[in-house]
């Protein structure tokens, strides 16, 4: 205890500073947690939490036996996949290529172009991606242009989840592909110039230099992607489908959404759907980790 309020003292500043972050995590965070047990009972706000009456598993078994669970399960995995397999490399493609432009006012506009859609209301991108999809958008006479039929792209549920990925990357493109800028930052020039007297081209050096030292970042926020693997945001599907689409872009949270908020407010079945899905994440999480520690030596912990 003495040792404890001896670095108190002496790292006072530093406490400080951690200070707010620890009391986000703990208000927004932790403390919500104690709802999670509404999930277990027939929540009524009147009633309050401890005073609803307890219905054990009935709001999990009501969601699994719903003939929407695992058309929305797969919906779920599905986009979530293809975000991962799609999206987590191309930031990562960007990084390496602008590190690899000498002129720096190209490198400067490519970086603002790409950074920009990332600043930009999800209202505002999802209005341009309609626009841009339906039968008059560019998009559609881009298609044309090359020979295809003007369409409503978002109209056919098999587009969406291209559509979805595509510009989610567009998106978010510029801004993840900052981490990886900062790391190559950090590789020692010394490396590069060795390699040069050796003997090596560029691409030898980024494939030799440049990937190899991204790695530990690399894995570390891949095990943070697959332990967020179930958590898609419902904001951006609501208001991107319709119900021609719904066979291909319903998921966990926009199901929830509907059923469980909009048509019934029924909140103890959305904290079942919530922690099902947060149960999830965590095994997800757990089983990343440890494969990465196995595989390569890189963990969170």
């Amino acid at each position: 205890m003495q040792k404890l309020k001896k670095d108190l003292v002496q790292n006072k500043a530093i406490y400080l500073m951690v200070l707010p972050v620890v009391l986000y995590y703990f208000i927004f965070k932790y403390l919500p947690m104690y709802g999670s047990i509404i999930a277990f009972k027939d929540y009524s706000i009147p009633k309050g939490i401890l005073g609803s009456p307890w219905v054990g598993l009935k709001n999990f078994e009501d969601f699994f036996d719903s003939v929407y669970f695992w058309r929305v399960l797969r919906n779920t995995l599905l986009l979530s996949v293809y975000q991962l397999v799609f999206g987590f490399p191309a930031p990562i493609l960007l990084a390496i290529l602008l590190n690899e432009i000498r002129r720096k006012l190209f490198k400067s506009v490519v970086q603002t172009v790409t950074y920009l859609p990332h600043f930009v209301s999800l209202v505002v991108i999802c209005g341009l991606i309609l626009d841009f999809t339906n039968r008059d958008g560019f998009i559609s006479a881009m298609i044309e242009f090359f020979g295809g039929q003007r369409t409503t792209l978002l109209g056919d549920a098999a587009n969406f989840r291209s559509v979805y990925v595509t510009s989610g990357i567009w998106q978010e493109l510029g801004w993840s592909s900052i981490i990886f800028l900062a790391a190559i930052s950090g590789i020692n020039p010394d490396l590069y110039e060795a390699a040069r007297v050796d003997g090596a081209g560029r691409f030898r050096q980024m494939w030799s230099i440049t990937l190899p030292s991204l790695i530990p970042i690399i894995m570390i926020l891949l095990i943070l992607r697959i332990g967020g693997l179930m958590d898609i945001g419902f904001e951006k599907v609501i208001l991107l489908y319709n119900p021609n689409t719904y066979e291909t872009a319903d998921i966990i949270s926009s199901f929830v959404y509907r059923k469980g908020i909009a048509e019934g407010q029924n909140y103890s079945f959305t904290s079942a759907v919530g922690l099902f899905q947060a149960i999830i994440n965590f095994a997800l999480l757990i089983s990343a980790n440890w494969f990465s520690r196995r595989v390569s030596g890189n963990r969170l912990w």
